[in-house]
């Protein structure tokens, strides 16, 4: 397993990567394994609680998760090719932050419920609903497959408010 860069919104490279909409998997293989393996490990040196691949510049469509809080055991999740086959009607708010938009947290609304479909880390095929911070967070990363960041659901002051202070957050660092 090896700790991958994550890409940043404050590099013009990184974004066209960020931009991209990922492709599927054929497949769950032993190389995907361990891409994720390597994911999970970035996610969690970050730290994080969620990585969609990508953020380390693999533009298909996986994500890791661990929503395990701190002192609890991890409880790593891996979802390859996930859909959302429905969406509650009703949002909720939910304050975001992203390892690719360093230092910046703004609230987004999301639906509050969803029915997800994925294969898992051994290929196998999940239908699953999810709500609470599981439904934000596979939302939130979800997004990150089509090419598209949470900034993006902010307002236009708000999303060049967000990149003006990861811009200088980079400079100070």
């Amino acid at each position: 397993m090896a700790i991958r860069r994550i890409l940043t919104v404050d590099n013009a490279a990184d974004l066209a990567t960020l931009k991209k909409i990922s492709t599927p998997v054929e497949a769950v293989t032993d190389e995907l394994r361990a891409l994720m393996d390597d994911m999970l490990e970035t996610m969690y040196d970050a730290p994080g609680i969620g990585l969609a691949a990508v953020q380390v510049g693999e533009p298909v469509r996986v994500i890791v998760m661990d929503l395990a809080r701190e002192g609890e055991d991890k409880a790593p999740r891996y979802f390859v090719n996930p859909e959302i086959l429905a969406s509650s009607e009703d949002l909720q708010g939910y304050e975001e932050g992203c390892l690719s938009v360093p230092e910046y947290y703004d609230e987004v609304e999301r639906p509050s419920k969803v029915t997800l479909r994925y294969m898992n880390y051994q290929g196998e095929t999940v239908v699953e609903e999810a709500e609470g911070l599981f439904a934000v967070c596979i939302q939130h990363e979800m997004d990150h497959l089509e090419g598209v960041l949470f900034i993006d659901h902010l307002s236009r002051l708000r999303r060049d408010r967000a990149m003006a202070k990861v811009k200088k957050a980079r400079r100070a660092a």
